[in-house]
């Protein structure tokens, strides 16, 4: 029978493999442990977002303050930058080694935030140390230049202490005792999970020094050192004018003022006067779109100043009423319209409109040109851009359209003092002026309209002493030669018809005129 002394072969090899047994006991994480990481390391996430989000704010105070004075914020600016340069570098650079160790432990697919293999006790090890790359070390390296930088930037001793504590490299006496580097400690037989979260403690912790440096530089150029010791409620409306059915707006708020001193305030280029009390009065002479632009500057306790830019503009309009009788509301088809189109308190630039009818266009400020077509009637409808960008109806008008009147021919005659005047008929003329006429015209003049008409043809009509007509025609708008010769052979006295005037419109509708021209030779 076998003998299992202590010192037997086979007593030693039992005892060799309970060792073994035991080391790997030793090495076995246990689910809770990975479940404990996996919770720390969302919280820490949690944190390092809205650090970066309140350090990405802070800046862009720096960077406004700058904008507004350079001058001033120069040195600290630049400052900031750097302090977020050398931040992010850190930080992708770790961000780097937790996606490395991942993909180390789960593949080229692994995710930091989704790990498949938390208990992975070589990728961090592998990744850290392997082929004498040792990026523990360099990343050690990398914490001390960033730790003596960010301190050397913080005047707040209790902060400062945080800082270097929190990215303090120095080993821990547990890791003395045991014989190991600050990088050993973090990164030897570390599983995944726990290498992970100990990356994004350092991420947190670089992100709280950032934020403290930045918060620091913002306070240095005293973007809020004002005292004020009065303070007023003010409304400052969107508009004054509010149409049916839309919504008034305005901010509501306090004002805070120091009445001892009263600020500089350049409008357009020229300086308030303090008597003024923050009051700008313009003229309104003219209409249209006016900017006012300018800056407010105050001094600081320091001796310099603080300067805030504006920009805004107002609209000046002509007082306007609405007068239009209803049965007037006639467009004529086929031609150009022209209409007014004007919302009162509104630039012409936020007034729009269509038709229901043809086509309507903008002509120039507040005339529109409607083209209509005939045997329907025409809606204009008119919308505004109110404050806010939101648009509004404001009217929709119906228009009756209607053809082009006749018009009636004339013709262009130099009178005696030597001016041109339309002779329409009905009156002597003296028989030399209707010789030196070439052309029968013919348009609307009411005194409204004044649309001209292309003659086509015409008829000139002689009756002789027995009472018998001699007609004669034209080709067109002129007087052909056998006219002319019947024009120069009338006698005092006699009478000449001009009819079977044939005329096209500016709407392209050939019509015959029913009534006859009538001259009497003088």
């Amino acid at each position: 029978m076998a003998s299992n002394s202590p010192s037997s072969p086979r007593q030693k090899m039992i005892n060799l493999m309970y060792l073994v047994f035991i080391a790997m006991l030793a090495l076995n994480v246990s689910s809770e442990v990975l479940d404990g990481f996996e919770l720390v390391e969302e919280s820490l996430l949690r944190s390092v977002k809205a650090s970066s989000q309140r350090n990405d704010r802070v800046f862009a105070d720096l960077t406004a303050f700058y904008g507004s004075n350079p001058k001033k914020a120069k040195d600290w600016y630049a400052k900031g930058v750097q302090v977020k340069e050398k931040t992010d570098t850190l930080y992708n650079y770790i961000q780097d080694l937790k996606t490395r160790i991942v993909k180390k432990s789960d593949g080229k697919d692994g995710d930091p935030e989704h790990i498949k293999r938390p208990d992975d006790l070589n990728a961090a090890y592998e990744i850290m140390f392997e082929r004498g790359k040792n990026d523990a070390a360099k990343l050690k390296i990398d914490i001390d230049s960033y730790r003596q930088y960010i301190t050397s930037l913080v005047n707040n001793p209790s902060i400062k202490n945080i800082i270097e504590s929190n990215l303090r490299t120095e080993p821990s006496e547990k890791a003395k005792q045991n014989k190991q580097t600050w990088e050993e400690s973090m990164f030897w037989q570390m599983p995944t999970a726990a290498a992970v979260t100990l990356l994004t403690k350092l991420q947190n912790d670089i992100r709280y020094a950032e934020g403290e440096v930045l918060g620091d530089l913002v306070k240095n150029i005293d973007v809020l050192d004002y005292r004020v010791n009065k303070l007023e409620a003010f409304v400052i409306p969107e508009t004054q004018i509010v149409m049916s059915g839309g919504s008034y707006r305005a901010s509501i708020g306090l004002l805070a003022q120091d009445s001892t001193q009263h600020p500089k305030i350049i409008v357009n280029g020229k300086q308030l006067p303090d008597d003024a009390n923050g009051i700008y009065v313009a003229g309104t002479g003219a209409t249209g779109t006016f900017p006012v632009k300018g800056y407010v500057e105050m001094p600081r306790r320091d001796g310099s100043f603080f300067r805030q830019e504006f920009s805004t503009e107002y609209f000046v309009v002509k007082p306007s009423a609405t007068i239009a009788p209803v049965w007037m509301n006639v467009l004529y088809a086929g031609v150009e319209n022209e209409i007014q189109i004007a919302v009162p308190g509104i630039a012409s630039q936020n007034v729009s409109a269509s038709i229901s009818n043809g086509s309507l266009s903008h002509k120039s400020n507040d005339i529109w040109v409607a083209n209509p077509r005939y045997g329907s009637d025409a809606v204009i409808t008119v919308i505004a851009k109110m404050a806010g960008g939101r648009s509004q109806e404001m009217a929709k008008q119906t228009f009756r359209v209607r053809p082009l009147p006749d018009p009636a021919p004339y013709l262009n005659i130099t009178n005696p003092d030597g001016n041109k005047v339309r002779y329409k008929g009905g009156t002597p003329l003296a028989r030399a002026a209707l010789v030196a006429v070439d052309v029968l015209n013919a348009a609307i003049d009411d005194g409204i309209l004044d649309r001209p008409f292309t003659v086509l043809r015409f008829e000139l009509q002689k009756f002789d002493s027995m009472g018998f007509a001699m007609t004669t025609t034209s080709n067109g708008a002129n007087f052909s030669q056998q006219q002319k010769d019947v024009i120069r052979g009338a006698q005092r006295g006699q009478t000449l018809l001009i009819r079977g005037i044939v005329v096209r419109g500016p709407d392209g509708i050939e019509r015959t005129l029913n009534a006859p021209m009538e001259i009497r030779i003088n």
